[in-house]
């Protein structure tokens, strides 16, 4: 550069001034800017409010949340609770010394399924019913021995009594095993087959006894006791048939009050005045 020029510039600059270069925002931009963030503060401070106010209401703790508490065994729930989808877990158990209630306004549902989410047990307990869906029903004491057992082929009962408090007593539409048939103390036993006949079989044999009361068995047709390979027994004080048929060819001013019990080939009885021999013969007529 000639020496001419460079004492101008440098005469100019001196007679001038620094020049100085502003640099940020300025005006109603750094309002604005201020404005933003004054109002950003004002929702962080708004909305760390309301997170605190929800975590005090919702019982946040390290423990938990609300009436739900994590421990080593699992969770914890104090008070009512309320499942709004299904809940799946490996136990549920109450505290100790309180029950545990299951609340619904319709019904209660336990499924038990297999690995492809079949359902083989169904309890449902419901307004109108309790049904179990399942291949076997079985009720056990804490001891293990079977009260009540259920599936398709058979209904078993093993306690050692069954009793009965209806009023009508017991109604078997088809046959009935059992080895004893016994009343209550100081009741009475009644079998009774208002509109069929009642029949009474055993292999070996049948015994009725009534050794402090009676015995009665009503039927509207037939009564039939029948044993095939035994006997039948009838052991009281006192037997009485009172609507038998007597026989009639007796001597008209004969008196005496001895019968003698007749069978007919049929198996009726009848009544026939006693004599010197058996009387049965003579009144055959009454088994026509």
């Amino acid at each position: 550069m000639p020496q001419e020029q460079y004492a101008h510039r440098s005469t100019m600059q001196t007679s001038e001034g620094p020049q100085v270069y502003k640099v940020g925002i300025y005006g109603w931009r750094k309002r604005c800017l201020y404005f933003f963030v004054l109002l950003l503060m004002i929702l962080i401070l708004v909305n760390l409010a309301m997170t605190i106010w929800i975590l005090k209401v919702m019982n946040f703790t390290i423990d938990g949340m609300g009436n739900l508490r994590i421990t080593e065994k699992g969770l914890k729930l104090e008070g009512d609770s309320e499942f709004l989808k299904p809940l799946y877990a490996k136990e549920i158990r109450s505290r100790p010394g309180n029950p545990l209630y299951f609340q619904s306004a319709r019904n209660v549902t336990v499924n038990i399924l297999n690995e492809k989410t079949k359902v083989l047990t169904r309890l449902v307990t419901g307004p109108q019913a309790v049904e179990a869906h399942s291949q076997k029903f079985e009720v056990k004491t804490l001891s293990g021995k079977l009260l009540f057992s259920a599936d398709d082929n058979e209904v078993v009962i093993g306690a050692e009594r069954l009793r009965v408090l209806g009023a009508e007593g017991t109604v078997f539409p088809k046959s009935i095993e059992t080895p004893n048939v016994r009343a209550d103390p100081f009741k009475e036993l009644r079998l009774e087959s208002p509109t069929r006949a009642l029949v009474m079989e055993a292999p070996k044999g049948i015994e009725i006894n009534a050794e402090a009361g009676s015995l009665k068995a009503t039927c509207r047709t037939e009564l039939r006791l029948e044993s095939k390979d035994g006997e039948i027994t009838l052991n009281s004080a006192k037997i009485k048939l009172p609507n038998l048929p007597q026989g009639s060819s007796s001597s008209a001013g004969s008196r005496q009050k001895i019968y003698e019990l007749c069978v007919c080939p049929n198996g009726r009885l009848f009544l026939s005045q006693a004599g010197a021999s058996s009387t049965c013969q003579i009144n055959t007529s009454v088994c026509l």
